[in-house]
């Protein structure tokens, strides 16, 4: 496992509130200790990035569908730095990087060795000379501290085997007053999917009080997504 890892340019270069509270309390109380989700990213540490690019990036998957709604409401502005943590095939890497301009950067953040190679290496063939990859660990982001603007979580939030640690080392990332942004599945009995009712391991409200837990504040919620949901907050 390569941890703390940075892909730069020059080498081309993841019922009620106080019973949701509880549960909360306990899944960071056994985070600190053993993974919440052991094994849940093997599938990614040996794949073959471009086989994922027909699954992330098509018609049909509510984010790609929405993809410059959400780059929208996201608030990024020229000049920014960002980090898509949980990067993937680097969709969102590349609107952010056209987002921030050259005068900005966008660290792609991703737990698999071999996505954050071939992410910045279409980066730089593409002419996104502003993204730098970073290769993550399973406890955290290992983004350097108060160096980013704003952090985007999109349907990689319940990968996190480790979601307080890594939750704390976002915070710490990012600059007073920054902020995250999160986007996961809709899960809910008798409505989500059984896929995602055996994937994800929570719901929102679950998800929401870890992240309040590690030190955010909400402060707003997109209403265009149907599959998806979308939480807004800033760095307390």
């Amino acid at each position: 496992m390569m941890s703390g890892t940075l892909v730069g340019r020059a080498m081309l270069g993841w019922g009620s509130g106080l019973v949701l509270a509880s549960l909360a309390w306990v899944t960071l109380a056994v985070g600190q200790e053993q993974s919440v989700r052991p094994g849940i990213n093997d599938d990614f540490m040996q794949a073959d990035p471009s086989s994922y690019v027909e699954r992330f990036e098509k018609e049909g998957r509510e984010v790609y569908d929405q993809r410059m709604t959400i780059v929208q409401a996201s608030g990024v502005e020229p000049g920014m730095v960002v980090a898509d943590v949980g990067a993937g095939t680097g969709l969102f890497t590349r609107l952010f990087a056209r987002q921030v301009g050259t005068a900005g950067r966008v660290y792609a953040v991703d737990i698999a060795p071999n996505f954050v190679y071939q992410l910045v290496r279409d980066c730089r063939q593409t002419g996104y000379d502003n993204v730098i990859g970073v290769i993550c660990d399973e406890r955290s982001s290992t983004l350097p501290p108060e160096s980013v603007d704003f952090v985007y979580i999109c349907d990689t939030y319940h990968h996190f085997e480790y979601p307080y640690d890594t939750m704390k080392s976002i915070h710490s990332a990012l600059k007073a007053g920054g902020r995250l942004m999160v986007l996961d599945f809709v899960r809910e009995e008798g409505v989500s999917s059984d896929w995602i009712l055996n994937h994800v391991r929570a719901g929102r409200g679950v998800f929401q009080a870890e992240i309040e837990q590690a030190g955010f504040e909400l402060v707003e919620e997109v209403d265009f997504l149907k599959d998806n949901y979308g939480l807004i907050f800033r760095k307390r």
